[in-house]
């Protein structure tokens, strides 16, 4: 059923947000939607379906290490369901009706749910899940993309999701941090000089400094997921990690870009020392995963690796 209506609650959810948002000198907008996306992951996690979907992407690091360390205008989902656009439309239309246990203020808006496949060429296929809540005055629009087909090394992750305002928190299945690991790499692999995916770079440069890695878990999250997305490891030295990508012009203004308008935190100082630091991290996991050997030791937080 849907949420009542409590104007009164609203504002002053709306009011505490913005106080936030000035104390802590954040985007208000970027932070309504953070509220959007854990109000709405709350209502999945009390509800029939969530068992079927397991978050993944960069909302992971808010899980980890308690904050975003990059902007991020979408929330990632592995679908365990079936891939169909109209199932996912009612699912989302039902936990828009779904009351939350806490007075969250927040309205989320059946009749705006859309599904639409994901045609992106650089994107592993998918559905596009759209919506809108309102929070008293203020629609907050939210975007959820969501995979099928992958798997995770060594399994799910039982999470609970930080809360912005102490509200119960949503308690889901997780990606672990070695198949991101895995998919990020397989994506860098497979689209060569085609990848305008920065934020992988990024994302995967940060989990390099922030996590220490088992090794022999490590190659396999990559073989695991090589196999079943069927790409083949390659033998020498990818596009990706080549002079020829990491000097080039195109690259470099992509880069730029992103570090402008996704504001990641502790970055380097250029694009160039970035690929160099995440190609030492992955390469050895590269040879080891390709040739079926075990890689026994841990692979530090930061480094050394292999």
């Amino acid at each position: 059923m849907r949420s009542p209506k409590k104007p009164n609650t609203s504002h002053s959810i709306f009011q505490r947000l913005l106080n936030h948002a000035r104390a802590k000198g954040e985007d208000f907008n970027l932070l309504l939607f953070r509220y959007g996306v854990e109000r709405l992951l709350y209502r999945l996690s009390i509800s029939p379906y969530a068992e079927k979907f397991i978050l993944k992407g960069a909302s992971l690091f808010l899980v980890w290490k308690g904050q975003n360390y990059r902007v991020t205008k979408d929330a990632d989902l592995l679908g365990l369901g079936p891939a169909d656009a109209d199932h996912l439309i009612g699912v989302f239309k039902e936990l828009c009706r779904t009351a939350s246990d806490d007075v969250d203020g927040i309205e989320f808006m059946p009749d705006t749910v859309r599904a639409t496949p994901i045609r992106e060429e650089q994107h592993y296929g998918g559905i596009r899940v759209t919506l809108e809540g309102l929070l008293y005055q203020a629609r907050i629009s939210l975007q959820i993309d969501i995979g099928y087909g992958d798997v995770v090394t060594p399994g799910p992750e039982r999470i609970k999701f930080p809360t912005l305002l102490g509200a119960s928190p949503p308690r889901l299945l997780a990606y672990s941090r070695y198949s991101m690991v895995a998919e990020k790499l397989e994506a860098m692999i497979r689209l060569g000089i085609a990848n305008s995916r920065m934020k992988d770079f990024y994302d995967m440069w940060l989990l390099s400094r922030l996590f220490e890695f088992d090794g022999r878990t490590l190659c396999e999250a990559v073989r695991n997921t090589f196999n079943r997305r069927s790409t083949a490891l390659p033998v020498g030295l990818p596009i990706a990690f080549t002079d020829e990508f990491r000097k080039s012009s195109q690259k470099l203004t992509q880069w730029r870009a992103f570090v402008r308008n996704s504001k990641p935190e502790n970055i380097p100082k250029d694009f160039d020392t970035v690929i160099g630091e995440v190609a030492a991290f992955l390469m050895p996991v590269v040879g080891a995963a390709r040739d079926d050997q075990i890689i026994e030791s841990n692979w530090a937080q930061g480094g050394p690796w292999g």
